[in-house]
């Protein structure tokens, strides 16, 4: 990658780290599905009428829409405003690869290799860790919510992949729309009408500010830039910077938040971050597989290739037989008609 192509991964990383610091200055401004639902309303307005008609099917985008809109920003709003750290969400959100790959194995049938499944123990070590550790200082609930948002999105992930989007941001945008009316009703419901207009009323410069950040820096900007980085290089290439999104999270929270970080915190956080960095490798299986058909096309080419050859030259050579007979053809008549004599002396 060019360095300034490494920057914008780092700078979209470090914008969904400090996006935790932010949604937790929100929720005290907002009810989370309030402000969950905000984030989508103003995501998708304007830009839905920027980027174009959807790439994909729309079942494709309705059921990212409910799975990573709905389900996982709305558990996870409700986690963090139970109490659950913007640091330590940052660090036990990337649990979403291992369940990736668990919904990938049952839907796709894709079998983790054991480089991916050691990956997975560990990083799992690393979520027990952070749950003893959360457990013995805060509300284990809130833990369990942001555990199960994870889940959601690695649902979403597994439905994304299936989906195949041209266009990240043109998908994103489009998602955005399904979760609006979705998590408005839910927070009438849940929240209740009275809270939300008292939270509407007292909006202030921050608490717009907070709206803005996590709608257009984080949701346009960040998948915006991600999905021209996914164009221009190897997923491989680009998806192990993902790795720096709880470090920007857990320094960021530690930062303008004052969160401590424990010795139990950090070796979760090394659990986790290595067991996901292994979960993610690329199967050697998969690269044998890839490499095979790879060279089975070589030969294939390089048959039909070879076979166009012996057809041109088999061509050339009826053509030019063809050719030189009927030259010789052509000169016997010619040689005849020299010595024939004509029956009738033509008039001058």
């Amino acid at each position: 990658m060019r360095p300034a192509h490494v920057a914008l991964a780092v700078l979209v990383t470090a914008v969904w780290g400090v996006n935790f610091t932010v949604i937790e200055v929100g929720l005290g401004h907002f009810p989370p599905l309030l402000f969950s639902a905000l984030r989508f309303l103003v995501a998708a307005l304007p830009a839905v009428f920027l980027v174009g008609r959807p790439k994909v099917a729309w079942k494709w985008i309705v059921s990212v829409g409910l799975a990573l809109g709905v389900a996982k920003f709305g558990l996870l709003f409700v986690g963090m405003s139970a109490g659950m750290p913007a640091g330590l969400s940052s660090l036990v959100l990337q649990i979403q690869a291992v369940f990736t790959a668990v919904v990938a194995f049952a839907v796709l049938g894709e079998r983790p290799s054991r480089v991916r499944l050691l990956g997975m123990l560990v990083a799992l070590a690393g979520i027990g860790t952070a749950a003893v550790e959360e457990g013995a200082a805060g509300p284990l609930g809130a833990f369990a919510l942001v555990v199960a948002a994870a889940a959601c999105w690695g649902v979403s992930n597994v439905l994304t992949r299936r989906a195949a989007p041209p266009d990240a941001l043109n998908f994103m945008v489009w998602v955005s729309t399904v979760p609006v009316l979705p998590l408005l009703a839910l927070s009438l419901l849940v929240e209740g009408p009275s809270r939300d207009r008292e939270a509407l009323a007292a909006l202030d410069w921050q608490g717009a500010g907070t709206v803005v950040y996590v709608a257009w820096v984080t949701t346009v900007f960040g998948f915006g830039a991600w999905g021209w980085l996914l164009r221009r290089h190897p997923a491989s290439t680009v998806a192990p910077f993902s790795l720096l999104v709880p470090v920007f999270g857990m320094s960021s929270a530690a930062l303008f938040l004052g969160e401590g970080v424990t010795p139990a915190r950090w070796c979760a956080a090394a659990l986790l971050v290595g067991g996901v960095a292994l979960a993610s490798l690329p199967s050697r299986r998969g690269r044998g597989r890839g490499a095979g058909r790879r060279t089975e096309r070589g030969a294939k080419d390089e048959t039909e290739r070879w076979a166009e050859g012996e057809t041109e030259r088999e061509t050339e050579g009826e053509t030019e037989r063809e050719t030189e007979g009927e030259t010789e053809r052509g000169a016997v008549d010619e040689t005849e008609r020299g010595t024939r004599t004509p029956a009738v002396t033509p008039i001058r």
